[in-house]
């Protein structure tokens, strides 16, 4: 079942947010089961909302993709505050697409 993963993490910038894009890549290469990303500031950190297949494959995109680089090469030292719920609806409107 698909679900809705919504993390804080206020200790990532946006400039480590940028380097981690960059070297995890995942725009150019969507990790399996992702279906959408959106992401934002506020003053209490950086706030994301995804949707994946299953939470594990969220889980194991952090473990092999991400961490390795934020915690690894960018010194990020802390973990984000992470909830999953089940999807209930998805709704993408007809002319959206690509990343802004």
């Amino acid at each position: 079942m698909a679900v809705v993963m919504t993390f804080v993490w206020p200790e990532l910038t946006p400039e480590a947010y940028d380097a981690a894009r960059g070297r995890v890549g995942w725009e150019d290469d969507a990790p399996d089961g992702f279906v959408m990303h959106v992401g934002w500031f506020a003053d209490d950190g950086f706030h994301a909302a995804d949707v994946w297949e299953t939470e594990d494959h969220f889980t194991r995109f952090i473990a092999d993709r991400v961490a390795p680089v934020v915690k690894g090469e960018l010194g990020i030292t802390t973990e984000p505050q992470v909830t999953f719920a089940p999807l209930y609806r998805r709704f993408i409107a007809p002319d959206a697409s690509g990343a802004a």
